[in-house]
């Protein structure tokens, strides 16, 4: 009869207590947040360094095109005047594009870079930027614009 009852307290051993299995389920849970908030601002922040390459990547390729032609494409020609020939006035004289690898218009939230000739900003020859995350002017953090020029408050004397 023993060994009955050892084998039933055995199989009784063997599984988890309710208390038990809802400790795991909880410490699973705060791991689970601790690392869910880490990772949720990972592809934002992405975004953000995809952005920022490729405004650089456009600017070099604008410098390219200004150095072959003597001038930069305009407002209306835009940056599709990077990957071919432009046919709105003025036609450019020495164009040797395509000046791109790939058409890169449309930033990582698809929303359209904006570029305009002559630039607003002093120092810089042209405008060329990204609304951000909400696809806005202005904003902070994620919303903000990303731009091929700096302001002076970021400027550090």
């Amino acid at each position: 009869m023993t060994s009955k009852v050892r084998r039933k307290r055995r199989k009784k051993d063997l599984g988890f207590t309710l208390i038990e299995l809802l400790i795991v389920i909880t410490i699973l849970g705060i791991l689970a947040t601790i690392v869910g908030t880490r990772v949720i601002h990972q592809p934002d922040k992405a975004r953000v360094a995809k952005a920022k390459m490729e405004i650089q990547i456009l600017s070099q390729a604008l410098q390219q095109y200004a150095i072959d032609n003597g001038t930069y494409p305009t407002t209306e020609q835009g940056l599709q005047a990077l990957w071919r020939k432009p046919t709105i006035p003025p036609e450019p004289p020495n164009w040797n594009g395509p000046y791109i690898d790939k058409p890169i218009f449309k930033d990582p939230w698809g929303n359209p870079y904006i570029y305009r000739y002559p630039g607003t900003h002093e120092g810089y020859d042209f405008d060329l930027y990204s609304l951000g995350k909400d696809g806005k002017e202005g904003g902070t953090g994620y919303d903000a614009d990303i731009t091929n020029w700096v302001e002076e408050e970021e400027m550090a004397y």
